[in-house]
């Protein structure tokens, strides 16, 4: 072989091995909340084998159940199985909690909580084992030990550089807090810890201890150089939402120093989508394996009468997880039920997307809140096979153009409104694989970026076409 054409071979071995920088853009995703009704602390799991691996606490706390889709929305209809029943006397006979299902040298596991009959609050971490995910005779491993004999939950567990850890939250004698957050290594099973444990957070903040003082349900996420790892906080009411420590992926991530907690909550309530007490999330991957998915869940009302934890209600959902400049992650607020929002990035940009400020729709880089740079590509006000683009952070407002601007205004529920909300969805007039917006009572009009501002315009030059396309994110 020639020395340059064995010089390209090589870089191009090279490049094949390089993972594609999560930070840059990603295909939107598109799916329909709620995924399952009456189910918290939702883990999913996607395995080699094509399937996603969905279980999540009931709310008699009697049971672990299982479904799997080779989908994430499959998972809505997917049939359940109880792969699992509580005890009917002693240890792990009551409030079965938080079960998560991961694949680790060939076998199933799956690491719940629970307490005993004899005092339900007796809280602690159990693991069981099978060779088939769908058995209903699981290998009980007993309960994982730690250094305190505490209320106990949540267990998870991740690999990084080639080492598996088990992270979980717990009591810990001489703090006066319901739970806080540690981390150890796996020992020679994995339902063992071996060496040091580590306190990664103890939650002193104000939105960490509303109703109780809560550090619960780690998931790890890691991406861009960084491993993040969420967590919720206070009560499990609308107080609830999630919190971030974040440690560099070269780090000792056993050095408590390596660690840093956000100052504020990551992702709370929103009262505008309808959505109250976010939290003890999971993460996937969506199924073409580009973008992150966040599964976690909330309610759809507020007010709950007597102890949240008897409320059925907590509902699964999953959004995609988004990327600021500087490769962290932005989780945004818990989007409307119903279609999942996207974003519009304009055409040969990396950075660059459609927002409302002050209702006025324009592009930016670095939008923030990110909820202004989403919206729901929903069925048109007008009807006759166009759409609309619904605002997430302000349901019932649409874009729709006025006077040949683009505005996001509220819905008066007149024809002129509707029609001018209304768009035919094109193939991408600068490449067919992006998306143009067509005007529906406007035809050969496009919503088009002009000097950092949307206009309607008609389309006449090379330009004109690539500032009129848009990529979904």
């Amino acid at each position: 072989m020639k020395p340059l054409l064995r010089l390209a071979v090589l870089v191009l071995a090279v490049l094949a091995w390089i993972p594609v920088p999560q930070a840059g853009a990603t295909p939107a995703v598109r799916y329909t909340n709620p995924i399952a009704e009456k189910r918290a602390d939702p883990h999913v799991f996607k395995h080699t084998d094509g399937y996603y691996y969905f279980t999540a606490t009931v709310p008699e706390y009697d049971r672990i159940v299982l479904r799997r889709a080779t989908t994430i929305q499959g998972l809505a209809s997917a049939q359940e199985t109880v792969i699992w029943r509580k005890h009917s006397s002693g240890e792990m006979a009551a409030h079965i909690w938080a079960p998560e299902i991961h694949f680790i040298n060939g076998k199933w596991y799956v690491y719940f909580a629970a307490g005993r009959s004899d005092d339900i609050w007796r809280i602690r971490m159990y693991v069981l084992e099978s060779t088939d995910p769908f058995s209903t005779s699981w290998t009980e491993r007993g309960r994982i030990t730690t250094p305190w004999d505490t209320f106990s939950l949540d267990a998870s567990t991740f690999v990084h550089n080639g080492v598996r850890y088990l992270t979980w939250a717990q009591q810990e004698p001489g703090i006066s807090t319901n739970s806080n957050l540690y981390l150890a290594r796996t020992g020679s099973t994995p339902w063992t810890i071996t060496g040091t444990v580590t306190r990664l957070t103890v939650p002193t903040l104000s939105w960490e201890t509303r109703g109780y003082k809560v550090a619960e349900g780690p998931s790890v996420l890691q991406r861009n150089g960084k491993v993040f790892l969420t967590y919720s906080a206070s009560a499990t009411d609308a107080n609830y939402c999630l919190g971030l420590l974040t440690a560099s992926a070269s780090a000792d991530l056993l050095n408590p120093a390596s660690w840093t907690k956000s100052a504020n909550p990551v992702f709370t309530t929103s009262a505008a989508t309808g959505q109250y007490g976010p939290g003890h999330n999971s993460f996937t991957v969506s199924e073409d394996g580009t973008s992150d998915v966040m599964v976690y869940h909330d309610r759809n009302y507020r007010d709950i009468s007597g102890d949240p934890l008897n409320d059925p209600n907590r509902r699964t959902r999953v959004q995609k997880v988004y990327y600021r400049a500087d490769g962290t992650p932005d989780f945004g607020i818990p989007v409307p039920d119903g279609a999942t929002p996207v974003r519009l990035r304009t055409y040969g940009s990396t950075d660059r997307f459609v927002r409302h400020w002050e209702y006025r729709a324009r592009v930016e880089a670095n939008v923030s809140p990110l909820a202004d740079s989403q919206f729901r590509i929903v069925t048109g006000l007008a009807g006759s096979g166009t759409v609309s683009l619904e605002s997430t952070n302000f349901p019932g407002y649409y874009l729709r153009h006025r006077n040949n601007e683009l505005w996001v205004e509220r819905n008066d529920g007149s024809t002129l409104f509707r029609d001018d909300a209304s768009f035919f969805q094109r193939a991408g007039l600068a490449a067919s694989s992006a998306t143009s917006f067509e005007s529906k009572n406007f035809p050969g009009l496009y919503i088009r970026n002009s000097n950092g501002l949307l206009h309607l315009q008609s389309i006449t030059d090379a330009q004109g076409r690539a500032d009129a396309t848009f990529a979904l994110e």
